[in-house]
């Protein structure tokens, strides 16, 4: 029964290292648990994770350094948006207060179309054709700076919302690998049990 035990293990043992040595093709060497892509690391455990029967077999340090990559990742990814949300915030204050400055300045330049051709501006007497040159120049000025801040504004949300899509991706695909590999490694659990049942049975029935 010895034998038949220490057969059973050597076979199992070769087919694995068989497995082991047919992935290794140059592409795998590319491909790291270290470095690059949670993808490529995801691609990484699945390719030189040994093979029985129909399963993978994945190493439980696989699994964890893979599971505190993608917590890194999404943490990472959380920071990246509460910055960015920090600076939407920041820019829609300007925004905002660039709106009442022009809303002044429209105020401010109805005002003196009623005056007198003569205006004082900072204690400088100047024609009113002068005056409206200089009041239209500091509006066209603050005209632009509300449009780069505009721009400015749409294009931050536009890198949210890309950086949110991203963070939701990577948290489904995550989740997907967790589900597999948990389900891999049941059925690899009841298929090794399986066999010692099956070698239980046969012990007994010798």
């Amino acid at each position: 029964m010895k034998c038949i035990k220490y057969l059973v293990v050597a076979i199992i043992s070769l087919t694995f290292s068989f497995t082991a040595f047919s992935q290794n093709d140059p592409e795998d060497n590319k491909l790291s648990l270290d470095e690059g892509s949670i993808d490529n690391q995801f691609e990484y455990v699945i390719r030189r994770s040994n093979n029985y029967q129909d399963f993978k077999v994945v190493k439980k340090t696989w699994l964890y350094t893979l599971k505190a990559h993608t917590i890194d990742s999404l943490n990472a990814i959380h920071k990246n948006l509460a910055d960015t949300q920090i600076l939407v915030n920041t820019q829609a204050k300007e925004i905002s207060d660039l709106k009442s400055s022009l809303e002044s300045t429209k105020t401010n330049l109805e005002t003196t179309r009623n005056e007198k051709d003569n205006i004082s501006l900072f204690g400088i007497q100047m024609s009113k054709g002068s005056y409206k040159t200089i009041m239209w120049f500091i509006i066209a000025c603050l005209l632009a700076l509300l449009g780069l801040f505009i721009y400015k504004f749409k294009n931050s949300n536009a890198i949210t919302r890309e950086a949110k899509k991203s963070l939701a991706d990577i948290e489904e695909e995550f989740e997907e690998h967790r589900k597999t590999a948990v389900e891999r490694e049941q059925k690899v659990r009841r298929q090794l049990q399986d066999e010692i049942n099956k070698q239980k049975a046969t012990k007994s029935t010798k």
